[in-house]
């Protein structure tokens, strides 16, 4: 017997503000049920597990032991300005010179990600 990932959770202040940021990262609806202040909610992505978004007391205090890779259908450079768009904040450039690496990133609660190379990129290189 095993285990299904059901879903990713992620403790938040404004489960619905963060939800919707993830929703504009990843291009999937947030839940049609979710309302502003709602305590918790998710993001329904294409395939696999829901991103879930829990509304906690205590802020985010240090780095994230586990964090989301995401790999961008557009080139990284692309996504990364994006992103940054969107509300992302930079935090560490991992990028190489031969293009090898990837970005590490902030959600609005600091919650960090990376962006690595998208298909596109890997094959150019």
């Amino acid at each position: 017997m095993v285990s299904v990932l059901q879903n990713v959770a992620i403790d938040c202040a404004d489960a619905y503000e963060l939800a919707r940021f993830w929703s504009g990262v990843t291009g999937r609806p947030i839940d049609p049920d979710a309302r502003p202040g709602d305590r918790e909610t998710q993001v329904l992505l294409a395939e696999g597990p829901v991103l879930y978004f829990n509304q906690v007391p205590e802020a985010k205090t240090i780095k994230n032991r586990i964090h989301l890779c995401l790999r961008p259908e557009t080139s990284r450079e692309q996504e990364v300005e994006r992103l940054l768009g969107l509300g992302a904040t930079f935090v560490t450039d991992q990028r190489n010179p031969d293009g090898s690496g990837w970005a590490v990133l902030a959600d609005p609660e600091g919650n960090e990600f990376c962006v690595l190379r998208s298909e596109s990129d890997r094959a150019a290189t």
